[in-house]
């Protein structure tokens, strides 16, 4: 990487992007509209730092895991107004471009890193949450399309997406991982209906999606029918990854800096416990943004981090937890403050921490994964696994 495009990439963020304040992190997402979202995402295209690292024949950049590197850190200060498409394109973008065919990836890529459309992942659901395999959410051929009925929960971003990357069981006769296939939908499509969920923060970044016999044609299949397990191992893969390697900046609410400011401003630098809780969060935050270079760079090498993807994504969820306590140590009573934005925004991050726990994938489904594909343990039994689907007794199956 020369040194040119960390130059350009800091003239430009200094005159298109305000820095940061320490409340934009409280996860109630950016307070500019969606319009205005896809103007600043068009602006970053069209000024060459969107897609660094796709080909430029699917609208990327063609450059290396250097320049997303130098990018994330020059940007990490910057209130980047764009955050409707990180889904989209870390998570289905990345999968249509690993598995999609070429007809997907010519028609759905370049439209989502111009700031066109806006996608969203539909995976869980009220009785498959951890164990996603147990799905029941349909997906019917009928000639030339598909139909699909079911019902998904938790879905980011679903109230503005215009398409979404959908796991639907295709075959019930087969066991629960073999009979799934996945799908693209258009959520503006008849029959597709959103509704936002509150959270204890009082925001709603979340939604339950239903779907009443929505049509998607042949081709929006994702991968091949009947393999779309294989299909949402390379998207939780994707999903884990940038969940674990998204770093944060110098003023996340939870962060180190923000932290001990705030502690020296509240005169409780002088307490060692603080000082040492303080010295432990840095260290940590530090050897997850080290982490999250090497996987980054072992990816750009050929070298695809695999389940220890789930490292990452469990390292930043331990690391926002224990954030969240260090927080709590920090402001003591001041905890119930609530005086200064800086205290709202503080104790609203640390409200919403726990949910990054079971986002994603759940702490403890990211054990399993690293205990049984990166340490080499023993898997745990899995009765149901050569049983055919329709007949388990799994969620609105279950028989009382």
């Amino acid at each position: 990487m020369s040194d040119d495009f960390r130059t350009r990439a800091r003239a430009w963020l200094a005159a298109n992007a305000p820095r940061r304040s320490s409340g934009d992190d409280d996860g109630a997402g950016s307070p500019t509209t969606i319009a205005d979202q896809k103007a600043f995402q068009a602006k970053l295209y069209d000024a060459g730092f969107a897609g660094l690292t796709w080909p430029k024949e699917y609208g990327g950049q063609g450059l290396t895991n250097a320049e997303q590197i130098a990018w994330s850190q020059e940007s990490r200060d910057f209130d980047l107004p764009n955050g409707a498409f990180f889904i989209g394109i870390s998570m289905p973008g990345n999968t249509i471009l690993e598995i999609g065919s070429e007809a997907q990836k010519k028609r759905y890529l370049p439209r989502m890193l111009r700031g066109e459309e806006i996608w969203c992942q539909l995976f869980s659901e009220p009785g498959a949450g951890s164990g996603v395999a147990s799905l029941q959410t349909s997906a019917v051929r009928d000639g030339d399309e598909w139909v699909i009925n079911g019902q998904k929960v938790w879905t980011s971003g679903a109230q503005f997406s215009d398409y979404g990357a959908i796991l639907a069981r295709t075959d019930p006769t087969k066991p629960k991982h073999n009979g799934i296939s996945m799908f693209i939908v258009d959520m503006h499509a008849p029959g597709v209906t959103v509704r936002p969920l509150k959270v204890a923060t009082g925001h709603s970044p979340f939604n339950e999606v239903f779907f009443d016999n929505v049509r998607v044609p042949a081709d929006a299949l994702i991968g091949e029918e009947n393999k779309g397990w294989d299909a949402a191992v390379v998207m939780l893969r994707h999903e884990r990854i940038a969940i674990g390697t998204m770093g944060g900046s110098r003023t996340n609410p939870l962060g180190y800096d923000t932290l001990r400011d705030l502690a020296a401003g509240l005169g409780r630098t002088s307490d060692a416990g603080v000082r040492r809780s303080l010295a432990e969060l840095y260290a940590r935050g530090r050897a997850a943004q080290l982490f999250a270079v090497l996987l980054r760079e072992e990816a750009q090498a050929g070298r695809m981090p695999g389940a220890r993807g789930s490292v990452a994504k469990l390292a930043g969820s331990e690391l926002g937890r224990f954030a969240g306590n260090v927080a709590a140590e920090v402001l003591g009573d001041q905890l119930a403050g609530f005086d200064t934005d800086e205290l709202l925004a503080v104790t609203t991050a640390i409200v919403a921490t726990p949910g990054s726990a079971i986002a994603g994938g759940t702490s403890e489904i990211q054990r399993n994964i690293i205990g049984e594909r990166v340490l080499g343990l023993a898997k745990d039994p899995g009765v149901d696994r050569s049983t055919p689907f329709n007949q388990l007794r799994v969620g609105t199956q279950r028989q009382n």
